[in-house]
């Protein structure tokens, strides 16, 4: 109580008291603060019963007044004072000291405010980043300390200082034998401390020496103030050697001591207060952007970066319930990792886990951001990590296991981190992990090269319908990804030497035929037995492709060695056949509508692919292996068999399925659009395709349309039941099949609108 009775006496004199030239007051204010050390008997009382902080406050106004009156840049006689006397050496040695206790926060909360404060730059000072750094190895020793808030508090203005500037992080890059002098030698580095005070105090030439007082020249009061400032820095390295030892926990954190700042908010990363380990992230968010090449190596060769994210990504990970519903998975609200903040008493849909499951990813969200904003060999280190340390070592084992509950809650898991992934090159890690780096052409000896890719494919036609379901719509989101591996590896690569097509070469005959306006050695459909009982009707009618059709340009003439695009649409749209059709009997299920969704997809799809410099037309048929046998891939021939049983498949599966070669379908490559979309391509013997797949499906049938009485009220009863325009009513005969047929229907419209939109765009000049 008499020692604030006192500071408020004190401040009352000095609001009455003339006031000082800047440098007198400022080295008026740090007398202060060493008389206390020198004259105080009691180093057990806090440091807010002290007249310390407000002398600190006191120092920091007169040094921002003083720049404010100095041009920019100009370093003025208190700035000069406090660098040239060691005046935040002094400091971090009181603070490490913590004496009296209170210390550390009151020096910290100085180091924040001076470097926030003020404009000119300095770190650069020998004086200023030697004791910043040492007060850098301080922070983070032990969690939940009451000095957190100011620890995270100077940490993070470092960091802003050095993305300022970032070269500056060479200052904080040690070597590790100086840290271990820095650490072991503290009695030597104080007493040079003190004889480079005392070579700097004698200097009196410095600018704005303080004026004579009444008995005592300028001269003895330099002496003297330096005397008493000595005698402070001796008191305080005795309590630091007294009090002060190193934690446990920060001299094990990592093997190397090197790049001790990102070490401080490693540690204070796994604070308690969720406040701080945020505060954390982002200091840490800031240097591994840094653009300096040294600085990135030894961000990921000599701290625990790395290892703290993968091994929290594990933990958390491996904290989520054997059994999560997939849906939960995939419906749970947006991640943000600075946002991780979950009441399970506020929120009404909560499920067991769900505090778990945001957890997890809300840190591979803040492992993704990292990686995205980091400085290059930075980011690829720690996307290796990532594949290395978490996707193989914990996810593969639950992506491979046998029981099926493990395989839908680890595969919904994987589907959730692709959809989440933004970092490319996390992204191109977590490719490689999925599907391996091969690029030769598959063959049916060597499909399980890549066990995990192998297993995955597999489960697209697993047994149990809602793994495959799943499954399959991982590999839909990831087809969408901005990385060519995907696709190339998926499908493009067994499709590169159009060993698909059977080669003949041209004659005059041909190109006679070509001329009339069909492909030398195609099959024409309306020939074909299968579709000698179409009706004309199914076909547009030449009106409607007046005004459908791009026009016919001299740059791009009708005939221009590709199938005319409206015998490709049509050849889809009569598939099948007209008793097995019923969307025209409901409004607004028309081909058209299609045709704005393709177009829309086909523009993104466009998009993504522009910077894989595709080619724009199919390989010369010359430079091409045709001899080599055909195989097209393991992902196409799950899917094809899949496609092979859509009148005995589930809905739901069907849906998928089709969604998926839908968006193969869309991708601008020539070989996916020939091999896909393209009904008139020659195919080799033994060979199939998806149009030639589709053409078996609808031969089955049409011999089982003729065992069920009433197919077609019943096909457009089920077609209104799935649109919700009829109540649910008595079960069905036949649902599967009328279903899948109503799929096929469907998918054979968004085809013909797919092959549509891709040749109006490239016939676009």
């Amino acid at each position: 109580m008499f020692s604030k009775f006192t500071s408020i006496l004190q401040h009352a004199v000095e609001a009455l008291a003339p006031s000082l030239p800047l440098q007198e007051d400022f080295v008026y204010h740090w007398k202060a603060i060493t008389h206390y050390y020198i004259e105080t008997s009691d180093d057990k009382a806090p440091v807010t019963d002290t007249n310390i902080p407000s002398h600190l406050e006191q120092m920091l106004d007169i040094l921002v007044q003083e720049e404010n009156e100095r041009e920019s840049g100009e370093t003025g006689p208190c700035m000069e004072y406090l660098l040239h006397h060691k005046i935040l050496e002094t400091l971090y040695t009181l603070g490490k000291a913590d004496c009296p206790p209170g210390m550390k926060q009151q020096v910290l909360a100085f180091y924040t405010k001076l470097l926030g404060r003020i404009r000119q730059p300095l770190l650069p000072h020998i004086n200023v980043h030697r004791p910043v750094q040492k007060l850098i190895r301080l922070c983070g020793e032990v969690l939940a300390t009451p000095t957190e808030n100011e620890e995270i508090q100077f940490l993070c203005i470092v960091c802003a200082k050095l993305k300022q500037d970032p070269y500056l992080v060479n200052f904080f890059l040690e070597s590790k034998l100086k840290a271990m002098a820095l650490q072991g030698s503290a009695s030597v580095i104080t007493e040079d401390m003190i004889k480079d005070q005392e070579s700097v105090t004698t200097d009196t030439g410095q600018p704005g020496q303080p004026k004579e007082t009444p008995g005592a020249s300028g001269a003895e009061h330099m002496e003297k103030e330096d005397e008493l400032s000595q005698q402070a820095e001796e008191l305080s390295f005795g309590l630091d050697e007294l009090n002060v030892a190193t934690s446990p926990e920060s001299s094990t954190a990592c093997p190397n001591q090197d790049y001790n700042l990102v070490n401080s908010l490693l540690n204070l990363t796994k604070s308690p207060d969720g406040r701080i380990a945020v505060k954390a992230c982002e200091g840490l968010m800031l240097l591994v952007s840094l653009p300096e090449p040294a600085a990135a190596k030894c961000l990921t060769q000599s701290t625990c970066l790395c290892e703290l994210l993968t091994d929290r990504l594990a933990t958390l990970y491996k904290a989520l319930p054997q059994s999560l519903d997939p849906l939960d998975i995939e419906t749970v609200e947006a991640i943000n990792w600075g946002l991780d903040s979950y009441s399970h008493k506020e929120d009404a849909s909560a499920f067991p886990g769900k505090r778990a499951l945001i957890s997890f990813l809300s840190w591979f969200d803040y492992c993704d951001q990292l990686i995205k904003e980091a400085q290059k060999t930075t980011a690829v280190a720690m996307a290796k990590a990532v594949r290395e340390r978490f996707f193989i070592d914990v996810m593969e084992p639950q992506l491979m296991q046998t029981s099926e509950i493990g395989i839908l809650t680890s595969t919904a898991l994987l589907h959730r981190i692709v959809r989440q992934v933004t970092s490319d090159v996390l992204l191109q890690e977590l490719v490689y992990f999925i599907l391996g780096e091969q690029r030769e052409p598959e063959t049916l000896t060597d499909i399980n090269r890549h066990p995990l890719r192998h297993r995955l494919i597999e489960h697209c036609d697993h047994i149990s319908d809602e793994i495959s379901i799943m499954t399959l719509r991982m590999f839909e989101h990831l087809l969408q990804k901005p990385n060519e591996h995907i696709l190339y590896n998926l499908v493009l690569r067994n499709l590169e030497e159009r060993n698909y097509m059977e080669y003949k070469p041209p004659c005059q005959e041909d190109k006679d035929v070509v001329e009339n306006g069909q492909i030398a050695g195609a099959v024409d459909l309306e020939e074909d037995p299968l579709f000698t009982d179409l009706s004309p009707d199914n076909t547009l009618s030449a009106q409607e492709w007046l005004s459908a059709s791009p026009p016919v340009s001299p740059e791009h003439p009708k005939n221009d060695g590709k199938t005319e695009v409206h015998k490709i649409v049509n050849s889809f749209l009569c598939l099948v056949p007209d008793e097995a059709k019923s969307s025209y009997h409901v409004e607004g299920t028309g081909y058209d509508t299609y045709l704005r969704d393709a177009h829309r997809q086909f523009r993104d799809y466009c998009v993504i692919c522009l910077r894989w410099e595709w080619p724009g037309s199919p390989r010369s048929l010359e430079k091409c292996n045709l001899e080599a046998s055909f195989f097209e891939g393991h992902f196409l021939k799950v899917l094809f068999e899949r496609m092979g049983r859509i009148l005995d498949q589930p809905y739901d599966v069907n849906l998928q399925v089709t969604s998926v070669l839908s968006k193969l379908s869309l991708f601008p490559h020539p070989h996916i659009h020939e091999y896909l979309l393209d009904p008139y391509v020659n195919l080799a013997s033994g060979c199939k395709s998806l149009f030639s797949v589709i053409v078996r499906v609808v031969g089955d049938l049409m011999v089982r349309i003729q065992r069920i009485p009433d197919f077609t009220p019943k096909l457009l009863l089920v077609r209104k039941r799935l649109l919700g325009l009829e109540p649910e009513g008595p079960i069905i005969d036949h649902m599967t099949l009328l279903e899948g047929v109503i799929v096929l229907e469907e998918f054979c419209k968004e085809l013909a609108a797919i092959a549509f939109v891709k040749y109006h765009t490239s016939a676009t000049p």
